[in-house]
């Protein structure tokens, strides 16, 4: 079982101590996105867990437990999400600055391949230009691929939440970034691919990829693993599956383009109702909720072929 800590809030960051908690105590409860009152209860065992992927932008919190989750015998892996945006976009982020040496330092820690840069959105306003967003990931392409393997780039994704303060950009907007990025990356021999992007940029030497990546998990955990495709994904979504253990409207950073949360202050009155003692991210369980297994077996492939 691969567990995604988490798509939906930044568990590094926020919820570091909560995280250790369930880990100790084995096992996490997780409301359904529709129904809160039903609780899906996952077994977090070494036995049971092949790898973690945290998703996060800012790991710093979480730097000082690593040894202690890696002495309790899981094996994980980062998607770090590193964008030169200012305080007016990601509002509660530590300086781009920071974050870089952050990556640097985990990475110099854990090694390389389990650190994936995410370049993510891209976006075009009056105050973010091609040119800019190009200037940009090239400064940043110079401090950080010697601390990673790949680069994921995404561009902006729209919602209800996000419409007012972004556009969607044009093809010739990504093409022309796609072109540029590519030739940057290629300066420093960093593979770039997209993440759930329907436009094929492959003229460009970008391809499609997989943020849960079969062969990067494979690569981690020293160990084949049978995945299928994760069918809770976007159709674009190339993710082999695991199960979510964070909660929509618990992230309070308060990015503008951010899809996990409706409102930020929405978020803080949730998180508010945090415990690092609870069971679930937010609150605690009323006690009548209907509580579902959802604990998947471990998909390592433990008997190798003769064949």
């Amino acid at each position: 079982m691969i567990i995604s800590a988490s798509r939906r809030t930044d568990i590094p960051a926020l919820y570091s101590e909560w995280f250790m908690n369930r880990l100790r105590a084995g096992y996490v409860l997780v409301p359904g996105i529709r129904n809160p009152d039903r609780l899906g209860r996952v077994v977090l065992s070494p036995e049971s867990v092949d790898c973690i992927v945290f998703w996060t932008k800012n790991p710093e919190p979480m730097l000082n437990i690593l040894k202690s989750i890696e002495a309790m015998r899981y094996f994980f892996c980062f998607q770090f999400t590193v964008t030169p945006y200012d305080c007016t976009i990601e509002k509660g982020l530590p300086s781009t600055k920071r974050r870089i040496d952050t990556f640097q330092r985990l990475s110099a820690y854990i090694g390389k391949k389990r650190v994936i840069w995410r370049y993510d959105p891209i976006f075009i306003d009056a105050h973010h230009s091609v040119k800019w967003q190009i200037d940009q990931f090239s400064e940043m392409c110079r401090m950080l691929y010697s601390y990673t393997d790949r680069c994921i780039m995404s561009f902006i994704d729209l919602y209800d939440n996000n419409r007012s303060c972004f556009r969607a950009m044009t093809r010739k907007e990504i093409c022309c970034i796609a072109d540029t990025f590519s030739k940057i990356a290629a300066q420093y021999n960093l593979p770039l691919f997209t993440c759930a992007e329907e436009i094929d940029l492959s003229d460009y030497d970008i391809y499609h990829g997989a943020c849960i990546d079969q062969t990067w998990i494979e690569d981690v955990i020293e160990y084949p693993v049978t995945a299928q495709k994760d069918k809770n994904q976007r159709a674009a979504c190339r993710c082999v599956s695991s199960i979510d253990i964070g909660m929509y409207n618990t992230c309070t950073q308060g990015c503008l383009y951010c899809y996990g949360t409706s409102a930020r202050q929405a978020a803080i009155r949730l998180a508010a109702t945090h415990d690092p003692q609870s069971p679930m991210i937010a609150g605690w369980p009323k006690g009548n909720e209907i509580i579902t297994n959802r604990t998947v077996p471990s998909q390592k492939i433990r008997q190798l072929s003769l064949f």
